[in-house]
């Protein structure tokens, strides 16, 4: 695998809480994804498209667990050959295939799936940009196909001022929605929510971390806050802007179907 030197104090948050260890990167955790791939009813032999692959372990996971075929788009070329390397490490190149390509251009995918699987994607971006992708994923769904997504929840009456405190912290312009700006934008690309559910922010929390991550996880989180300034500067940053809005920002999970 190629390895790229990152900049850790204008890094994107995700990649500064991957270099000091944290495995789950989702606002919701493990758990949340469960109850979203519960939802998602995944019989063996259906397909599923996954939006952001990078190193493939989510596909692969898809694949080994439910006996799916998948498709992963990633961007990032070196992403996209490890996790090619990833999948031919564990024998599955006749269930999962990485594609290069922009989760802005799904046109480009040829065929259509009966789920498409996107997590802490369309936060990050304005509305133009998540009309744009769920325009894109209604399309790639075959009819009645059901989109499974986990993003940021932002309910305040100020969401203004949280989007200014996420960037800051966390590098990147995200926009998270209420649950009904969130609902309502599906329904305007031609996906009827089915299921959704809400909850805290906890991916700072070091009691939830030790107990979906595990106590080896937490210990390397401290070991790396303790003895690399910089990215001890940024994750305290972020858990900051957590705890300030705790009471107006956590997790949405969304199950919507492709409206006939």
């Amino acid at each position: 695998m190629v390895q790229t030197l990152i900049n850790f104090k204008t890094a994107p948050g995700h990649q500064v809480l991957a270099a000091a260890g944290k495995q789950a990167l989702r606002p919701g955790g493990y758990g949340a994804t469960e109850q979203l791939l519960g939802w998602a009813n995944l019989q063996p032999g259906e397909t599923v498209l996954e939006l952001a692959a990078s190193f493939g372990h989510s596909a692969i996971a898809l694949a080994q667990r439910y006996g799916v075929r998948v498709v992963g788009i990633e961007k990032n070329p070196d992403s996209v050959a490890q996790a090619r390397a990833n999948v031919e490490k564990v024998g599955l190149t006749d269930q999962v295939t990485i594609r290069e390509g922009d989760i802005f251009h799904l046109d480009q995918v040829p065929e259509t799936f009966d789920c498409v699987l996107a997590e802490a994607i369309l936060t990050m971006q304005s509305a133009p940009g998540k009309a744009k992708i769920l325009a894109g994923v209604r399309d790639r769904l075959q009819p009645g196909g059901r989109f499974l997504s986990h993003e940021l929840l932002a309910d305040g009456p100020n969401p203004e001022i949280i989007h200014k405190d996420l960037a800051a912290a966390i590098r990147v312009n995200a926009q998270p929605l209420s649950s009904d700006d969130w609902i309502a934008a599906y329904h305007r690309s031609g996906l009827n929510v089915q299921h959704h559910a809400t909850g805290p922010m906890t991916l700072l929390n070091p009691q939830h971390i030790a107990q979906q991550e595990g106590l080896p996880t937490l210990i390397t989180l401290g070991w790396n806050l303790l003895t690399r300034p910089v990215i001890r500067d940024r994750i305290l940053t972020m858990r900051q802007v957590f705890r300030r809005h705790a009471s107006h920002l956590g997790y949405i999970i969304l199950c919507a179907q492709k409206l006939e």
